[in-house]
C-alpha cells in the first residue's frame, strides 16, 4: 500500500473559519485533495496569537500592519515559526498556501495600502518556509481554481490562489 503524501495547508482552504473576516475560503479542489493526501491545516495568524475575526492586515515595508496602523509583525512571525516547527516535527516537505494572504501569500500579496492593489511578493509564513527550503517553490496550477489576474500583476501561467512550497528535509 502506497503511503499518503503529507502537506501543510492553509486551514481556510479546507473550510476552517480562521480568516481575518471570520470566514473561510474553502477550495473544492483542495478539499478533494485532502481525501487522497494528508493535509495538516494551519493558520499562522491564529498560531501567532491573533483572534478570529480580527482587523485586516497587509504587509508594508516588511511589517504586518492592521488597517488602523497597529504593528502585528511579532504575531505573524511567531505564527510562521510555529508552522515551520510543525513541518520539521512531522517531516513535511510541501505546503499548500493561500495566495495574497499577508501570512501565506505566495507570489502575490496586497500592497499595504488597503486599496485592493496586488503586487508581487510573499507573506511572512511563505517567505520563512521558502528561506528554509533546499529547492525552489513549485506552482501547482492544476490543483486549484483560477483566480482572475490583475493589471498590476501580469501572470504568464494559469493564476492560482495557492502555491505548493517544498519544505526542506530534516
Amino acid at each position: 500500500m502506497k503511503a499518503k503524501s503529507i502537506k501543510i495547508c492553509s486551514a481556510c482552504l479546507l473550510g476552517v473559519i480562521c480568516r481575518y473576516d471570520g470566514k473561510s475560503k474553502p477550495n473544492e479542489k483542495v478539499i478533494n485533495l485532502a481525501k487522497k493526501e494528508v493535509l495538516i491545516p494551519v493558520c499562522p495568524e491564529q498560531l501567532g496569537g491573533l483572534a478570529t475575526p480580527r482587523e485586516g492586515v497587509e504587509l508594508k515595508e516588511k511589517m504586518a500592519v492592521t488597517k488602523s496602523g497597529k504593528d502585528v509583525t511579532n504575531n505573524f512571525t511567531k505564527g510562521a515559526e510555529q508552522v515551520l516547527q510543525i513541518a520539521k516535527t512531522l517531516g513535511i516537505k510541501d505546503a499548500i498556501l493561500k495566495q495574497r494572504s499577508p501570512s501565506c501569500g505566495c507570489g502575490q500579496i496586497y500592497d499595504g495600502t488597503f486599496s485592493g492593489k496586488i503586487i508581487k511578493g510573499d507573506g511572512i509564513t511563505a517567505a520563512l518556509l521558502q528561506k528554509n527550503c533546499r529547492r525552489p517553490p513549485v506552482f501547482t496550477p492544476k490543483l486549484f481554481m483560477d483566480v482572475p489576474t490583475t493589471p498590476e500583476v501580469p501572470i504568464t501561467t494559469p493564476s492560482v490562489p495557492s502555491r505548493t512550497i517544498p519544505i526542506p528535509a530534516f
